[in-house]
């Protein structure tokens, strides 16, 4: 039997530990893998793309536990009042092959985003780092906030999109975030003016330069995390030139990365190696810090993984019979005809 999740289990779970809480516990399991780094087989996404977008999925497995998340990027589907990324996942037993768990992905995977861009900036903005600008205020921007708020200690988030509608939606989600204050701004050069930290998040699958290099101050760290696809950049490549660029897993970011912009043999750290203390994440108060995030597979291992701990701790959830039960493995055809009474229904737990 499997064990589901859907939506709203998660927003129960949301509701029972707190966003700021799901995020730093969900950075806590994504830091973990990441320290095991080796213990576990990699590979980039497997992307279908086409003009109006693209559908990934997304593989990993360690030596008990393998995952799959399935995700689009279609930046078009608000028109027609649809999410632009939406997502599921499965972790599944390594020695047998059977799903354990079925899990919602979307809302998790913003999630896992911005916990994973917390984690980073933890390791390579500077310590005194107090006001972000946010650029760029869609599905992201309130988890990135969040998540900033509760692990990095941002006080001040300054806001810009090209639609005013995005930036006023952002600022009236978190108007009731204590200690932290939304101000928006005017156009990027206003918003990044000053900050310590700068979050690039638009959704245009275009190569485009939202960041320049006359923006950028001695000292910033900037969370590069819109440009996830071949073709899609946010930021003006003299910034990488003269930046500590940090990355999760460089074959995939090559491809898809900010670094796509860069010959190939464009020097980068991964993340792994800033959390194991083998490379620095900032050398000095002055440096420029670039982490130039994707997303990788393997932080959606550590968010199946979490969620499938605490969903449990909690009772929250479904089993369902995804697998046929079968009275004779050699025998699937008669599994059509087993009789109504051994045929398994969905099970709500808890939620």
């Amino acid at each position: 039997m499997t064990r589901y999740i859907d939506s709203a289990c998660l927003r129960r779970l949301a509701s029972l530990r707190g966003v700021p809480t799901l995020l730093m516990e969900m950075a806590d399991a994504i830091r973990e893998d990441f320290l095991r780094w080796e213990e576990f087989d990699k590979s980039p996404r497997l992307a279908s793309h086409s003009p109006v977008g693209v559908i990934e999925l997304m593989p990993i497995a360690d030596d008990s536990l393998y995952a799959f998340k399935y995700v689009n990027g279609h930046p078009n589907n608000p028109a027609s009042d649809l999410l632009t990324v939406m997502a599921f996942g499965v972790l599944a037993q390594v020695d047998t092959g059977y799903p354990l768990f079925l899990s919602e992905l979307t809302i998790t995977t913003a999630l896992r985003t911005a916990a994973t861009s917390a984690l980073a900036a933890k390791a390579m903005a500077r310590p005194d780092a107090r006001v972000m600008a946010l650029i760029g205020n869609g599905a992201q921007s309130e988890f990135q906030a969040l998540a900033f708020h509760a692990m990095n200690g941002i006080r001040e988030i300054r806001a810009y999109d090209v639609d005013p509608a995005a930036t006023a939606k952002l600022m009236g989600n978190l108007a009731e975030v204590s200690g932290l204050s939304v101000v928006p701004a005017g156009s990027v050069a206003e918003a990044v003016d000053g900050a310590d930290i700068v979050t690039t998040v638009t959704a245009d699958k275009t190569r485009a330069t939202i960041l320049s290099a006359e923006m950028v101050r001695p000292g910033m760290h900037i969370n590069a995390v819109g440009g996830d696809c071949p073709g899609k950049t946010e930021l003006d490549s003299r910034i990488l030139d003269n930046a500590r660029v940090v990355v999760e897993y460089a074959p995939q970011t090559r491809i898809e990365g900010e670094i796509q912009q860069m010959p190939g043999d464009f020097p980068v750290t991964e993340l792994w190696q800033v959390l194991r203390g083998r490379e620095m994440g900032r050398e000095h108060a002055e440096e420029v810090t670039v982490f130039d995030s994707v997303g990788f597979a393997l932080e959606d291992f550590s968010a199946l993984r979490y969620l499938m701990e605490a969903t449990q701790r909690h009772g929250l959830g479904s089993v369902i019979e995804l697998i046929p039960k079968v009275r004779d493995p050699k025998n699937l055809f008669q599994v059509l005809h087993q009789s109504e009474q051994h045929k398994a229904s969905p099970v709500r737990l808890v939620g």
